[in-house]
């Protein structure tokens, strides 16, 4: 899998496309959940794209502190479901934190997690803190990595 990092503006519409497929396909239609996933927050996002073949298979979108959280966040982390068994979770995970790094040196980063996949932000330094909540129907924690 190959990674890039792009602003809203640099997306070709067939990129854009993609992602947008893919979230559908896993946040709307495997994880039976009706929300917008079109949020008008894209535009501000930088958008870390994992590349097999030419298509979308891994995906995250980053936001500076204070354009979603107060600290710098990564949100819709998605692998499509046919490419789980690759790793391409932790690959697209860390070339967000890379992302980060390169960007927003020296800033926390907090993300809004499924309940579910705890021990998987565990083993890249992120600590869970405050109760869980609902987020369109799915349980959900805060967690920071703290630099």
């Amino acid at each position: 899998m190959e990674t890039k990092t792009k602003t809203f503006q640099e997306l070709s519409n067939e990129e854009l496309y993609q992602i947008l497929r893919l979230r559908s396909e896993v946040f709307v239609v495997e994880q039976d959940c009706v929300y917008l996933d079109l949020d008008n927050k894209d535009q501000k996002a930088l958008h870390v794209l994992g590349t097999k073949e030419g298509q979308v298979v891994a995906y995250t979108r980053i936001f500076k502190p204070g354009d979603y959280f107060v600290n710098t966040s990564i949100g819709r982390v998605v692998v499509a479901k046919d490419q789980r068994q690759y790793g391409y979770g932790k690959m697209i995970m860390e070339a967000s934190l890379s992302a980060i790094k390169q960007r927003f040196p020296n800033t926390a980063i907090e993300i809004s997690a499924q309940s579910y996949l705890i021990k998987f932000y565990t083993e890249f330094g992120f600590e869970r803190f405050g109760d869980e909540y609902l987020e369109d129907g799915i349980p959900h924690v805060r967690m920071r990595n703290t630099p």
